[in-house]
């Protein structure tokens, strides 16, 4: 692996200093802000109806933009992106179509073809893919098809119309590089991959936010920005009250090699004579590039060739086989020949990005593996998105505006006005899911930290800021109810991402200090929240896993019963002792810390008793091997008997304590050791007492050692949990579903290994059978912390009935083998993630494309879900790096 500093690390860091805002300009631009809760003004909450697809177009955005492989500044406040016509499609092709909510039959899904290929950290070169029908855009059939299909049956997608038959699609690359921080070069290249003369319009637009229709107040709402002719040169000028002066030039205007018919000009404001039948303030309004290139109407367009929305029309005849580039240069100022070095930038940025990775991949991956790894890479930069929403003012409402209905102040988030978010933010998925989730973005920052763990560290820091964390110490969760609990996992993360990102000048301090600071706020409204009866045990809601349970976990239950979880438990015991490892470390370094250290060792030690003896078991049941959710009902507790992710979380809380710290920490060692001798009561209960005497390392852990092993049997059975690609988040034990009766009522729950077939949590994810990348990747860390401790003492059989026996360090790296496969070709070229779909394994234009989905099929590893969220399926980037480091 080279070690050397490569262009791209001395960009990070001039970044990191200050010295130069490489960071600027990026893909930051969302792939969707139509139906998100920000632009929702309804009474109901209804945002899928309040703002749909169809009024995308003609409607002004409130608080944020988006666009078609596009680009922005940080602050989004000028905007690039494709618009495309294919001569046949009733609406310009402005940005991605997918189906809503209530639409799908499985909830809200993409239903486009685009992939992320290449970013660097800094964004100095990024590529994208985007693959445009040559027929007409199946809008309606996606519609109907899906209304028609059950939650029995897949998704109707795209490629499933046969619109891509014969290769009758354009391939439309939008790479950019920058010559400099703010000088922003744009390479689009068309290509016909169909067998006949096809002709495209092609519209680069650069547009400015709405930031000025609103009459707010705050910081981001400047004067109206101008965009205007350049005459001069033939180009773009583009003024903004804070950003400033930039030109946006085309090549080969002169010489039509571009295919270029005009510039086009408008306003980014509302069509309000289409939506809603008034008249509008301006006759130039957001939709007239549509009206001008499909509906043909030209006095659309505004004469005067000045607007806040602009683009270059473009109309290219293809040949069969023919591909034709578009070359653009964004900068506050243009050289007098913007192109002469064009392309041998994009070449230098290509090869420097190649050098940067050289030095984040390990030597043994080969290609194929190496392709998956960079565009999970890629996924993961091009899914950080700007991500505004001031929650005082959006539910209050902007002066400018009507008032909101009096039902819009109650519909979500009333909680929340200290909310002030206005960032570039981790998406799960910036179409799906073009949010921030706060437990996704933990799992994020692991890969990020290895690429960039500056914004790692900054993206970790900012959730817990007074601007996102509530007053009581909650993290928001996501937009759709920042009052959900999600996993704290959140300590973990900053944890792990402090040993990751190291600095030349060893491992940044003071970032951890300063999160832990703010994560004691956060466990101490856990504790006081969700420990309800003061008996450390823990019941969070649904943390995350969506419909695992007989019922939604999320409210309160049918008969009024309560809910002890063994994964709230276990999530918590997790917490605990990731903090009380961040205490230890900060203790090093400040004594006062020993302190905290052993108020969080302490603490371990009584959640562990509760999980393991509360009651006389706690939520352990002995006779099973297995820990389970309890219901309370009139005093007595019984066990919840599903087998499900919920019993193996308790496997996460596992700690390492090194005797060597122990030492060098008089204070922590005194109280470790009266502890030890005075509650010998709750000391019995863990395996800390098995290490003693053996080697220089302690166990703090939920399970004990016959415990461990018990459950492993399962997790290791694949007539349980075991998929050939990982995990399975529930037994596949419950092909026949497992049944319980409470009040008179039956619950039910199978094992369902693709798409939920329940609406719970809107019924877009599934956790009652696929596998998930978080889970397993937890899982995979946990074996190697009990492997550090028990060494080669443990072996067990994997799979299980077997007879093949495997220490826990090997089992974790079976775990990342699995996980890995589910995006390796065959001999065939098959990739599991793709099914039974022969393009993607014998195309050469579809085959070397990755996708990186929410969640995988229990038995064929087919993607399923969000199909971009490689946020944490980035994770696969680490299990490859954990075979790596198994042939090493």
């Amino acid at each position: 692996m080279a070690t050397s500093q490569t262009p791209e690390h001395l960009r990070l860091a001039e970044d990191a200093q200050r010295e130069r805002n490489w960071k600027r300009w990026g893909p930051y631009l969302s792939a969707r802000q139509w139906g998100t809760v920000r632009e929702d003004y309804s009474a109901d909450g209804d945002a899928w109806k309040y703002f749909p697809h169809d009024a995308a177009r003609s409607r002004a955005y409130r608080w944020g933009e988006d666009g078609l492989l596009g680009w922005t500044d940080r602050e989004c406040r000028l905007c690039f992106g494709l618009a495309l016509w294919n001569r046949r499609d009733t609406i310009l092709k402005e940005r991605l179509f997918g189906l809503s909510n209530p639409q799908g039959n499985h909830g809200e899904d993409v239903k486009e073809c685009y992939y992320y290929l290449a970013s660097t950290p800094t964004h100095s070169y990024a590529k994208a893919l985007y693959k445009y029908p040559q027929r007409a855009f199946p809008y309606a059939k996606l519609l109907q098809e899906n209304a028609t299909r059950s939650r029995e049956e897949r998704e109707f997608e795209l490629e499933d119309t046969g619109i891509f038959a014969d290769n009758r699609y354009f391939d439309v690359f939008a790479e950019y590089a920058k010559a400099g921080p703010d000088d922003s070069l744009i390479r689009l290249r068309i290509c016909n991959r169909g067998p006949e003369l096809a002709i495209l319009h092609v519209l680069p637009t650069l547009w400015f936010r709405n930031t000025w229709s609103w009459n707010c107040t705050h910081e981001g709402c400047e004067l109206k920005p101008r965009i205007s002719h350049d005459a001069q040169v033939d180009g773009l000028v583009a003024s903004h009250q804070t950003l400033g002066t930039w030109r946006l030039r085309l090549d080969g205007i002169r010489g039509d090699e571009t295919g270029f018919q005009s510039w086009l000009f408008t306003e980014n404001e509302t069509n309000t004579f289409r939506l809603f039948g008034s008249t509008d303030s301006t006759p130039y309004v957001k939709d007239a590039f549509h009206e001008y290139v499909v509906e043909g109407r030209h006095a659309a367009v505004n004469p005067d060739r000045v607007g806040t929305k602009a683009a270059a029309h473009c109309v290219l005849t293809l040949p069969p086989g023919a591909e034709q580039v578009i070359r653009l240069r964004l900068a506050p100022e243009q050289a007098e020949e913007p192109f002469a070095d064009f392309d041998a930038i994009f070449t230098g940025r290509i090869e420097e990005m190649h050098r940067y990775y050289e030095t984040k991949l390990a030597p043994s991956l080969d290609s194929s593996q190496r392709s998956v790894v960079t565009q999970a890479y890629a996924g993961l930069l091009w899914c950080k998105q700007f991500y505004q929403y001031i929650v005082e003012d959006w539910l209050r409402g902007d002066p400018a505006g009507p008032p909101p209905p009096p039902g819009h102040m109650l519909s979500r988030n009333e909680d929340w006005s200290n909310v002030f978010s206005r960032d570039v933010l981790s998406m799960p998925d910036n179409w799906e899911y073009p949010w921030f989730a706060s437990w996704d973005l933990a799992f994020h920052m692991l890969p990020f930290a290895r690429i960039d763990g500056e914004f790692a560290k900054h993206q970790l820091q900012l959730l817990l800021r007074e601007w996102y964390m509530h007053p009581n110490g909650q993290i928001p969760a996501y937009e759709w109810n920042f009052c959900d609990v999600n996993p704290p996992v959140h300590a973990w993360a900053c944890w792990r991402v402090y040993k990751i990102a190291g600095r030349d000048d060893g491992r940044d301090r003071l970032f951890l200090e300063r999160t832990f600071q703010k994560l004691l706020l956060n466990f101490t409204w856990w504790v006081n929240r969700k420990d309800i009866v003061g008996k450390h045990v823990f019941a969070g809601g649904f943390l995350g896993l969506d419909n695992i349970g007989l019922f939604d976990r999320s409210k309160p239950l049918p008969g009024g019963e309560s809910l002890e979880q063994a994964d709230g438990t276990a999530w918590m015991a997790f917490y605990c002792g990731t903090m009380l490892s961040i205490a230890l470390e900060l203790a090093l370094h400040n004594p006062a810390y020993e302190d905290i250290a052993s108020k969080f060792f302490e603490h371990f030690v009584e959640i562990v008793d509760a999980m393991n003896g509360l009651g006389g078991q706690g939520l352990w049941n002995e006779e099973d091997g297995f820990y389970y959710d309890q219901l309370a009902i009139d005093g007595a507790s019984v066990p919840v008997k599903v087998r499900s992710i919920v019993g193996i979380i308790p496997l996460f809380a596992v700690e390492i304590l090194e005797q060597s710290t122990i030492d060098r920490l008089p204070g922590f060692r005194k109280r470790l050791n009266w502890f030890l001798t005075n509650r010998r009561d709750l000391a019995g209960h863990i395996s800390y007492m098995e290490g003693m005497g053996s080697h220089g390392h302690r166990l703090l852990a939920i399970p004990s050692r016959d415990r461990l092993l018990r459950v492993l049997r399962y997790v290791l059975d694949p007539k349980e949990f075991l998929s050939p690609y990982g995990v399975r988040s529930l037994s596949k034990a419950y092909e026949k579903p497992y049944t319980a009766h409470c009040n008179e009522a039956s619950y039910c729950i199978g094992y369902e290994p693709a798409e939920s077939r329940t609406g719970m949590f809107g019924g877009n994810s599934n956790w009652r059978g696929p596998v998930w990348f978080p889970i397993n990747y937890l899982l995979i860390e946990a074996l190697e912390r009990y492997h550090h401790f028990y060494g080669e003492s443990v072996q067990v059989e994997c799979p299980t009935g077997s007879g093949n026996f495997m220490d826990l360090k090997q089992v974790a790296q079976e775990l990342a083998r699995r996980l890995a496969s589910l995006f390796e070709p065959d001999a065939q070229g098959r990739r599991p993630i793709y099914g039974e779909d022969a393009k993607y394994a014998e195309d050469p234009y579809w085959r070397e494309l990755v996708l990186f989905h929410e969640y995988f099929h229990g038995e064929t590893g087919r993607g399923l879900g969000a199909s971009h969220q490689t946020g944490w399926t980035a994770l696969i980037t680490r299990c490859f790096g954990v075979l790596a480091a198994r042939g090493a």
